[in-house]
């Protein structure tokens, strides 16, 4: 008997450790011999522990599991969390999975499961193709950055190998700090050779011969996982003096970070990485010329490095068939907040976002109306039932004053209070903000006073707020402090009562 039970964060947190243990006790007692497999998290949150047992070689669910109902599972007839076939649950079969095609699938620290998932083909196949050659692909796939700006990767690649200096570096954005973002640790604790093999591609393609994993403190397992999988890759001989053996040197290494959302903006990374306080750093220079160490430096976030494995081995432009405009490829949607199926959605760019609500997200879980759903992080923009036509993308997103950030996506029903909420932006910033620049410091504290004025139906805030905002999104230096207004005023716009039932109240 092969069952498979999750050690992803979420399953953990969800009892899948007491569930594991709980099927080797009940196989021990019945004398079975079962082999019990740790996987990564095929997604489904709502449905963790979802165990998984192989029946004729389809691997069947069963969850949310609790301990309790492990006994059943060695018992004849049907078991009262049976799924069917997990890749058939409509949730899963509906997705396009690229970046997370062995996420849930695999023992994550097998280098066997690997390889015989495709693993390492990208990888061999930018060492037959050569360094110029593999920038070429991955700009011609329409690859942009999945951390949130939106740069084309390609552009970066390009930039960084056309730097003249002798050391180069690859920096891996893992400090994922947003609300309703878990993709980067879900990736890096289900599959991490995939990233390892992404980042020794741009290794080679732009002639850096070290990297560096800059993880947030908070992802004690991805931590974990990452430096297991390194070393299991070193010891293998595919990343270290050489790549597999043969190609040029490149060695990885995971460095932690001290719990501080400005670094998940790269230069305050950089810094942080250096061992300096994490502060925004003025450009230029970019840090594709002057970055780690004053050293030319690739910055891309975790799921841009993990796309670029199926890349190489299936082509740029097999992967710019999926997707929509100039946004291309594939999109991990993390889908969180009120809804009944909250998870990870891998779709191709385009996907309208009633559908991703209604349709693949299950609906409100609380069984009241939908209200709003704030997109890309804690400094996004929220999104009312008008917008459902609108479709997943860069663009599209863009043009409505929103951002698709790391597609992190939070729900919310009509209880939501916006100004609170609105408020609660203001004072996210003022108290993740470095203090590099006086838009940012300042202006969020002075964005919390304004909005309690507001709060106590003063008429003229509300005109003050807006300028504040204006002077915070164009005199700021990062997009920490250029990004809080996105959330005050689209409450704003979507909800003009909320912001004055007091004073009319008081009237």
């Amino acid at each position: 008997m092969k069952v498979w039970v999750p050690c992803d964060a979420a399953a953990v947190a969800c009892g899948a450790d007491e569930v594991a243990a709980a099927i080797a006790s009940a196989a021990g007692l019945r004398g079975e011999e079962v082999e019990i497999i740790r996987n990564g998290t095929r997604g489904m949150i709502w449905l963790e522990p979802l165990v998984e047992v192989e029946r004729d070689g389809v691997r069947h669910g069963f969850g949310p599991m609790t301990p309790e109902d492990v006994p059943a599972l060695f018992e004849a007839g049907d078991h009262p969390k049976a799924l069917g076939p997990v890749e058939d649950i409509p949730f899963f079969a509906k997705q396009t999975r690229l970046t997370f095609a062995r996420c849930g699938r695999t023992d994550p620290l097998s280098l066997a499961d690997y390889e015989a998932g495709e693993g390492w083909r990208g990888l061999r196949r930018a060492l037959d193709l050569g360094a110029e050659k593999t920038v070429e692909e991955v700009t011609t796939s329409g690859l942009r950055g999945r951390g949130g700006a939106g740069f084309p990767t390609g552009i970066k690649w390009k930039t960084v190998a056309g730097a003249e200096d002798a050391q180069k570096y690859i920096v891996c954005n893992a400090d994922e700090g947003d609300s309703g973002s878990f993709a980067d640790r879900m990736l890096m604790e289900g599959d991490p050779f995939c990233l390892i093999e992404g980042m020794a591609i741009a290794g080679l393609a732009v002639g850096a011969t070290k990297g560096f994993i800059y993880i947030r403190s908070e992802y004690p397992h991805a931590i974990r996982t990452m430096v297991a999988a390194i070393n299991a890759a070193q010891s293998a001989g595919i990343i270290g003096d050489s790549l597999m053996g043969q190609g040029p040197a490149f060695d990885l290494e995971v460095r932690v970070g001290a719990g501080a959302y400005i670094c998940g903006e790269e230069t305050s990374l950089l810094n942080s990485l250096e061992g300096k306080r994490g502060m925004v750093r003025a450009k230029p220079p970019l840090p594709a010329l002057e970055g780690a160490f004053g050293k030319p430096t690739v910055v891309n976030n975790v799921l841009s490095l993990a796309a670029v494995p199926w890349i190489m081995t299936h082509g740029g432009a097999a992967y710019a068939e999926f997707g929509l405009g100039r946004s291309r490829g594939t999109i991990p949607i993390q889908i969180a907040g009120n809804v009944k199926q909250g998870g990870l959605f891998e779709t191709a760019f385009g996907m309208t976002l009633g559908t991703l609500i209604n349709e693949i997200g299950g609906g409100i879980a609380s069984g009241r109306p939908f209200k709003a759903v704030q997109v890309g992080g804690p400094l996004g923009a929220y999104h009312g039932p008008d917008d459902f036509d609108l479709r997943v993308c860069y663009e599209a997103f863009a043009d409505q004053g929103g951002l698709v950030g790391h597609a992190g996506f939070v729900v919310h029903d009509e209880s939501a209070d916006m100004l609170a909420l609105a408020r609660y932006a203001m004072e996210f910033c003022a108290i993740e903000s470095c203090g590099k620049c006086t838009p940012c410091r300042i202006g969020a504290v002075r964005g919390m006073e304004t909005l309690d004025r507001v709060a106590a139906g003063d008429r003229e805030a509300i005109e003050l707020l807006h300028e504040l905002c204006e002077v915070m999104e164009k005199g700021s230096l990062c997009a920490m402090g250029g990004f809080t207004p996105y959330p005050v005023r689209s409450a704003i716009r979507l909800f003009p009562q909320e912001f004055s039932r007091i004073e009319e109240a008081a009237e």
